[in-house]
């Protein structure tokens, strides 16, 4: 999305991608945290609560929020400055936060611990996997895309049809999408490191880039596992 793999020195790619990597698990690793500490202010505060689960509009207006600062991170990375871009993806984690706070009045505290272990070790795993394979997995990108679409299509339908099939079949898709997905975003982010970046803004606005698309799929994953694996309340 930011630059394309194009050619580069082999003796400095190794470095270079050492380099950029551990930036992208860096930023990614922040958001995480940010996004539990937001979940468990607003946990704790029984009147923001009320404020923001209490009122429909609030709550769908924080969501919308959120996709909107998405789409303009991804869309204007190249205009904006580094440190715009990360602001936008803190503000992002920390709004996605406020709305995670919803999972634990839904789920049991242990479910959503188990989702979350089981998470960390399969995108773990898958990650490695992504950045250590000679296996091109380029393809797998728009096959696991239109999954991707798949799965918002048919759980936008499902809030009117409300079917409990169509919920797990969703589930069950939506944890094989995103660990395809881990592989792959790993794999291109990696090449994106490989390319070479014309000067540190740059690479500091790709290693932001490429820590959303990481926490996405983690996120993602996270909350799939969570529907397969959690226990109501």
């Amino acid at each position: 999305m930011l630059q394309r793999e194009t050619g580069f020195q082999s003796a400095s790619s190794t470095a270079v991608t050492a380099g950029f990597l551990p930036k992208v698990y860096g930023w990614m690793t922040a958001g995480l945290a940010l996004t539990a500490i937001a979940a468990l202010f607003t946990l704790s505060s029984e009147s923001l609560m009320q404020a923001i689960f209490g009122n429909r509009l609030v709550f769908y207006g924080l969501i919308f929020g959120e996709l909107g600062l998405v789409i303009a991170l991804s869309a204007a990375i190249n205009r904006i400055s580094a440190a715009a871009a990360t602001g936008m993806f803190l503000l992002y984690s920390a709004l996605n936060g406020i709305t995670f706070a919803a999972i634990f009045l839904i789920y049991t505290s242990s479910s959503i611990a188990s989702a979350f272990f089981v998470a960390s070790g399969t995108f773990g795993a898958m990650s490695i996997y992504g950045f250590v394979t000679k296996r091109d997995l380029t393809g797998w990108g728009s096959f696991f895309f239109m999954g991707l679409i798949g799965i918002i299509i048919a759980s936008v339908v499902n809030i009117f049809l409300q079917s409990e099939m169509i919920y797990w079949i969703t589930s069950y898709i939506g944890v094989f999408v995103f660990i395809g997905l881990t592989a792959y975003d790993t794999q291109k982010i990696k090449r994106i490191g490989q390319a070479g970046f014309s000067d540190a803004g740059m690479q500091r606005k790709a290693a932001i880039l490429g820590a959303l698309t990481l926490y996405l799929d983690f996120i993602n994953l996270f909350l799939m596992l969570l529907r397969v694996m959690g226990n109501r309340r």
